[in-house]
């Protein structure tokens, strides 16, 4: 009888009947993918242009009742399986090689309950789908700052942008989900429903099953907020960061001020003659009365003579997307990332000194403001541990050919190691690599061994294991 070579847990490999791959087919509302199928090439395609996998099926699900079948095909026959959202993550965990994936993307639904400040979202929607569908309300809650990311894998290794000062993490918004289990099982996970998964949910990314619907708590946000960018030389990169924590310190919940050093892109606001060059852009988001705003952002424009400046009002969606031009699908991309408390000296002269040797102009080092209502949750309220994280740096290697691949990835672990001295210790998930196993403890923190037990309650088999995986054990 013919059959199909699909890869194990093992990472040895099974033949499965082509009957039984049939009859899962049959079974999805949505299609299956082999190799040799149309769209086979553009479901396994993601984000991260290094990441370049072939499995074996594709199980392309327009429903919970897809989920099932899919999850129960892979139980069955113990298959290495990947899930995957938006497909957006650095590490590339939403493809395996050989194996099964399970694509969440058609499920795209972004429902808003209006009155109760509430929105359903599927597994599949991006922040774009999201910011669009909530907006219209008036109302958001607390995403991520590129409008192509997955709301599902960003949500569940924790989340922030603009609104956490204001209004906490993601995954401090996230008020339930529907999940699959490992054994085919749909759960309500809430405070009240398997809270060991719902806690497990808010951080731990996709070890504990598959979420197929998101319920978030929404707040009122614009439709409109102050925001926008200030460009200064990299020259006066050192004394601005220096000067950068003391007005950081004395904002608001309701403006964030984040800052990125790189070589200028082409922005129109920018005299021609500075594109290219090395610059520190502060990018800075009020979401309060805009007067207050202005006079809170005053002091970051006159941290030296600037390149220029494009700071109004308007609408957040557009805000959401400003930096899309930059962190476009199919480059090739590799991070690093550390935490910290406080910025001192000793960072600072790091981050100014490797902005200086950027050896692509797509690199940059973004430094993320958190605090405020973020840092107020307990760090074992929710899987996310790491409350003390006032700054999260982020060195993002971007490139286009292989032939630049050991440059920059060595201008990125030069960072880390040069940095790592004077950071927390700690790091967010979604952010790492797929080579940093070694880092995963550090990305749960204090947090680990409930994570452990959790994972053993909800996949004792590990049948979820392409991610930062919290083993059964």
């Amino acid at each position: 009888m013919a059959s199909v070579q699909i890869a194990t847990l093992t990472r040895s490999v099974t033949r499965v009947d082509v009957d039984e791959v049939d009859d899962l087919r049959d079974q999805l509302s949505g299609a299956l993918l082999g190799p040799s199928d149309e769209g086979y090439d553009e479901a396994r395609t993601i984000w991260n242009a290094m990441v370049d996998r072939r499995p074996a099926l594709i199980a392309r699900c327009t429903s919970t009742a897809d989920v099932q079948h899919a999850v129960g095909f892979a139980r069955r026959h113990q298959l290495l399986l990947a899930v995957r959202g938006g497909g957006h993550n650095i590490a590339g965990n939403a493809v395996c090689d050989d194996g099964l994936v399970i694509d969440l993307s058609p499920m795209k639904s972004v429902r808003v309950d209006q009155k109760k400040k509430m929105a359903e979202v599927g597994p599949g929607a991006t922040l774009g789908d999201f910011d669009r569908a909530t907006q219209a309300f008036g109302l958001a809650t607390p995403v991520g700052i590129n409008s192509t990311t997955g709301i599902a894998g960003l949500t569940l290794g924790g989340g922030f942008g603009w609104l956490s000062r204001a209004h906490g993490l993601t995954v401090d918004n996230l008020i339930g989900a529907e999940v699959v289990t490992a054994t085919g099982e749909v759960v309500r996970a809430n405070n009240r429903d398997h809270s060991d998964l719902f806690w497990a949910l808010r951080g731990g990314g996709g070890n504990f099953g598959v979420v197929t619907r998101f319920d978030f708590r929404l707040h009122e946000v614009g439709p409109e907020v102050l925001c926008g960018l200030v460009v200064y030389p990299l020259a006066h990169a050192a004394e601005a960061l220096r000067r950068y924590p003391e007005i950081a310190a004395k904002l608001s919940d309701e403006t964030a001020i984040w800052a990125v050093l790189r070589k200028a892109p082409p922005l129109p606001f920018l005299p021609e003659e500075v594109h290219g060059k090395e610059i520190i852009a502060f990018a800075v988001c009020h979401i309060g009365d805009p007067d207050e705003g202005r006079s809170a952002i005053e002091p970051v424009r006159h941290l030296g003579k600037p390149y220029g400046e494009h700071l109004g009002v308007q609408p957040f969606v557009a805000w959401q997307q400003a930096f899309d031009p930059l962190l476009t699908p199919g480059a090739r991309n590799y991070w690093k990332s550390h935490n910290f408390s406080e910025l001192s000296d000793e960072v600072i002269d790091v981050l100014v000194r490797y902005a200086g040797e950027l050896p692509s102009p797509q690199c940059e080092i973004f430094v993320g403001q958190l605090g405020g209502q973020a840092s107020r949750v307990s760090p074992s309220a929710t899987a996310y541990a790491h409350r003390d994280a006032n700054y999260v740096v982020n060195v993002h290697g971007r490139w286009e050919t292989g032939a630049q691949d050991d440059q920059v990835i060595r201008w990125s672990r030069d960072f880390y190691r040069a940095a790592a001295p004077y950071a927390t210790g700690g790091v967010y998930v979604n952010f790492m690599t797929e080579e940093e196993s070694d880092r995963i403890r550090a990305a749960y923190g204090l947090n680990w061994d409930r994570l452990v037990r959790t994972k053993k309650k909800y996949d004792p088999t590990n049948l979820f294991c392409m991610n930062q995986n919290i083993t059964p054990r």
